[in-house]
């Protein structure tokens, strides 16, 4: 599509503050007034418009994309997105390790091990570890917990979680991604460990290498986008 405005400006209205090309609000991709509370968040908005060439390039609206699944399916799939989580949390990567006697086993320990801990503390949950393939549910106390605490999350950071924890498949990794000073480059490091370890032994894949580097900015762009909203 052919870039259809000039100026790009952010509006106060009642609820929040909006972005607005040209004087006219924008809606969301499923029609409703695009309105967000945090100025910072209308900011960031506003600046993909204003980056667009004379040709806009959908890959560049990241915000804009996650503004309105918070705004148009998160209210109406918050059950559903929250069952979604919770399965990503029954076979969270980090709760699955290889055999003590693998190399690889102890690298798991020193990388996942704090990370997990920190959730279960947080959280007041108890996760199980397990080596090798065989699944070991975690106690039902801690799936209840953790529905409970997915919940409370207002519909912008349930749909930043949503994304970061798919990319990460880990809900462990997309909380710890939640909290204030959390380090992405290092969260997104622990999610790709055992990347990293095939990579050690075996090489590098160009291909792999810049799906995963896309990834990444996905994943920080998620993170970026909660800092946003919360402002």
């Amino acid at each position: 599509m052919k870039r259809f405005y000039k100026q790009v400006s952010v509006e106060k209205s009642d609820p929040g503050h909006y972005v607005a090309l040209d004087g006219r609000p924008i809606k969301t991709q499923g029609g409703k007034p695009q309105v967000v509370a945090s100025e910072g968040l209308a900011q960031a908005l506003a600046a993909e418009w204003a980056a667009q060439g004379e040709t806009l390039d959908p890959a560049h609206f990241a915000f804009r994309d996650m503004t309105d699944y918070a705004l148009d399916v998160v209210p109406e799939a918050r059950e559903e997105i929250v069952a979604k989580l919770l399965r990503y949390a029954d076979t969270d990567t980090l709760c699955y390790r290889a055999h003590p006697d693998e190399p690889l086993w102890h690298r798991q320990r020193e990388v996942w091990d704090p990370l997990v801990e920190a959730l279960e503390a947080r959280e007041g949950v108890r996760f199980e570890r397990v080596s090798g393939i065989l699944a070991k549910s975690h106690p039902p106390e801690t799936l209840e917990r953790l529905g409970a605490r997915l919940e409370s999350l207002d519909d912008f950071t349930l749909a930043a979680l949503e994304q970061l924890t798919a990319l990460a498949a880990s809900l462990c990794i997309g909380l710890a991604a939640l909290e204030d000073g959390a380090d992405g480059e290092a969260l997104w490091a622990a999610a790709n460990l055992e990347e990293d370890w095939q990579i050690e032994q075996w090489g590098e894949d160009e291909e792999a290498s810049a799906r995963r580097a896309r990834r990444l900015g996905e994943f920080l762009k998620a993170m970026e986008f909660v800092r946003l909203a919360r402002a």
